[in-house]
Order: structure tokens, then sequence, then C-alpha cells
């Protein structure tokens, strides 16, 4: 027999343990057994009769609720079991809070207490009223981003996209009376670092885990956040390997881009916003990790969050507003589609990892590792770093194997090259007896020899 997430023993009593008490209470209930020691075994309280009368009282007086306490006899030895059932309304002991956690008891403070406080009330952390914020001070460009995306999605009545910003918020449910929410602040203002501290995204790219190569911190409302984050990432961290299709040019990244889709999404959207830290995005040679605050839906671990499972978003507004814009699904499948698009492109299994109220995501690339990103210094910006897998030279005779009618212009644009470059290229493997141009100027078409 154990102590566990229900059950606390202890050998005789003290006023201090009320705070176990409370923390049954405002957990899942439990029973508190007094006249046992540490290993379970019966040692007896002299004075059970009086305290069974005491107990009840001191309860109700300093805790505010009402608990059973029943005298049991073992081996000749009394002990009392203090029974507290679940409370759904926030219970203190002293102006303290405390909420009983697998074997232990914790006292709720910061972040977790906001948490604790808002769960009781039937709230979520971007539904709480946010006094001082108006339709007024919105972004402009933000709202009739969303209008634009939510017309494409279909998810929202035309007509009511055409209505005024504070009629539209009302039906987006981003009011609470006179005010409007927190998540209205995150969604739709230019700058809501100003009443949240730590809403923007930190991408590195690193050459070790301390060694940071260059960085960048991207601000504005969640939309842009998203937009700028994949795109910085696609065209500044990532590396694309090249493949054609004919005179297609088809880029491929380490990373899947419906999975770097997802992943920033899930990153920004479902993250825990009480804490004052952004989420944090690293580049590695061959790894791309996500880092953000983030808190599991009660009694979930990483077999609920990969399995099956129902949408349970954190922040229900903020996810309401992504997918009336089409970002997002109401399925609760981003997790799991972040997992099928790496599989469906041959990449590493991704890693989940899930630690008090943390939440890491590691995605392995696809293929060869990337090259570092030389010296760039910190904050410079560079161009997308792009290796080719085959030269100029033979990328050149593919096309004009597969399209002989083909001027230079359409080649090099086909290979993302310079019309001069690829001018040059082709002049030399017309010199090595490679390539040559038969016909008139105009309609004439290219042949590629043996």
């Amino acid at each position: 027999m154990r102590e566990s997430q229900h059950t606390e023993w202890k050998e005789s009593w003290r006023d201090e343990y009320l705070r176990w008490v409370c923390g049954f209470a405002n957990a899942e209930g439990g029973v508190l057994a007094i006249g046992r020691n540490d290993q379970g075994r019966v040692v007896g309280v002299p004075d059970a009769k009086r305290l069974l009368v005491e107990l009840p009282n001191k309860v109700r007086d300093l805790l505010g609720i009402v608990v059973a306490v029943n005298l049991r006899r073992t081996g000749g030895k009394e002990y009392l079991e203090i029974v507290t059932p679940a409370y759904p309304s926030p219970i203190s002991y002293r102006g303290h809070y405390y909420q009983r956690s697998g074997s232990t008891l914790q006292e709720l403070k910061g972040a977790g207490l906001d948490r604790f406080l808002l769960r009781k009330q039937g709230r979520t952390w971007d539904g709480v009223p946010m006094p001082g914020l108006s339709p007024r001070d919105l972004s402009t460009a933000a709202i009739q981003r969303f209008r634009s995306l939510a017309r494409q999605s279909g998810r929202v009545e035309p007509g009511i996209l055409r209505e005024a910003v504070p009629s539209l918020l009302e039906k987006l449910k981003l009011r609470d009376g006179a005010y409007l929410k927190r998540a209205a602040a995150l969604l739709f203002h230019e700058d809501p670092e100003r009443f949240v501290s730590g809403a923007f995204v930190k991408i590195g790219f690193f050459r070790s885990e301390t060694d940071l190569a260059f960085h960048d911190e991207v601000r504005g409302d969640l939309f842009t956040q998203v937009a700028t984050s994949i795109d910085l990432l696609r065209t500044k961290y990532l590396e694309a390997g090249i493949r054609y299709e004919g005179i297609q040019r088809v880029e491929r990244f380490g990373v899947p881009e419906a999975a770097l889709r997802e992943a920033v999404l899930n990153a920004l959207i479902h993250r825990d916003y009480a804490v004052p830290a952004p989420v944090q995005i690293r580049v590695y040679a061959d790894r791309l990790t996500i880092w953000n605050p983030a808190v599991l839906p009660e009694g979930w671990g990483l077999a609920e969050l990969l399995g099956e499972h129902a949408s349970l978003p954190y922040n229900p507004n903020v996810a309401n507003a992504f997918f009336r814009a089409g970002q997002i699904e109401a399925w609760g499948r981003g997790i799991r589609r972040i997992f099928e698009a790496c599989r469906a492109a041959g990449a590493p299994e991704p890693r989940l990892e899930a630690s008090g109220h943390e939440l890491r995501l590691e995605i392995g690339f696809a293929g060869e590792p990337v090259a570092q990103a030389g010296e760039a210094p910190v904050k410079t910006r560079v161009k997308t770093r792009v290796k080719t897998p085959v030269k100029t030279a033979d990328a050149i005779l593919a096309l004009l194997r597969e399209r002989p009618d083909l001027r230079l212009a359409d080649v090099a644009e086909a290979l993302g090259k310079s019309t001069s470059a690829v001018e040059r290229a082709t002049r030399k493997l017309r010199e090595e007896g490679r390539v040559r141009y038969v016909g008139p100027q105009k309609g004439g078409r290219w042949e590629v020899l043996p």
C-alpha cells in the first residue's frame, strides 16, 4: 500500500495538515489518514475521539468546506480518516492555495495559480476581459488580413465580414460585455507585447547547442507572427534541395512544408501566454526544434496528445479566429498532421517532449544535413542557402533533352540562375561538343549530343 494522488498518511495531527485537506479539495479529492506512519502501518492516535469532534469544525472554519471525519480501528489501535471531496470552487488556507499533484502537495503561485483560478471559474486565459483595450486600438491591416483570409476559407458568412469592427469582434466572440478579451490583443493588435509579455517568436541558427550564428525576433499580431516565422524559416534558415520535373523547378526542404506550418501554428495558438517567455525555434544543421510554454488538458499526457482526441484548445478564442481564417482545422489533428507529413516525406519521426509546463518538438531533416550558415554575424540576414544536387551544365542538358525548343532565358528562369550564367555555361557546352543549336535563331531547337 502506498501514498498516491488520493491518499496521504500522517502519524499524528497538526493544524498545518489542513494544507493537505485544501490540496485534496482543489484536486480530485482524497483521504488524509491520521495515525498511520510513512509505511502505511497503523500506529494509532491517542486523542482520536477528541479530534473526531474538533477536526470537522476546524476544516469548516478555516477552509469553508465540509469533510467527513471517520474513526477506524485496526489491531486494537484507533486512527482517523479525513475524507475530502473535490470542490468546484477554489479553496484556500490562510490566503494560500494548495493542490494535490501525484503524491505531493504543491502551493500554487504565479502563472500556475492564475491557470487554477481561471479553470475553477470556467474561464480560459485568452477569454479574460482586458480593460484599456478598445476596437480603435486594433490594427486595421490585421483586421483586413483576417477578413481576406476568412473570405477565402468560406468559414464566415460574407455579410458578417462586411460589418464594422466592433460587430465583427462580437461575432468572433472576442468581447465580454463592454470589454475586449485578451485574445483580441493577440490576434489584432500591432504590438500585443504591450499587453502580454513574451508574445513574440525567437528564431536562431545554431552551429552547436551554445554557438549561435544569427537570429531574428518576430513580432506583431499573431497572424503576422505565423506568416513571417514560416517565411523566415523557409527563406533564411532552412536549406532546400532542388530537382526538376521536366522544366519545372521543384524545391524540397529538410522539413516538409506541411509539418513546418502545423508546428508553427500549434506553438503560437496553443501556448500558455501567462508565461512571459517567447516561442523559441532553434535550427541546427540536421534538425529543427520548437519550444513553447504549454499546458496539456487535465489528465493528459503524450499518449493522449499523439493519439485520437477531441479538439481542446488551450486558447479557444484564438483557435476559433484561426479556424475561421482557414489556417487550422477544428478536429485536434495538428500534432498528428506533423507526424504524417514527416512520414510521407521520408523524414525522421519527430520527437515530442512534455515536461512541467513546457512542450518541445524536434523535427529531424530529411536527406543530408545542411551546411552551416557560414560566418553570418548575429542579426544579419542571409540569402536562402540552396544546395543544388547537380551541376549547372548537367541541369541545362537535362532541360534541353526534355524541351529542345527552350530559349536560354527560359532555362535560366527554370534553374533560378541569371541568363548570363546560363549563356556562359551553354557556350562552354557547345565548345565541348555536347550540345548544338539547329535551325533559325527563332524557331530552331537544341540537340544534346552523345
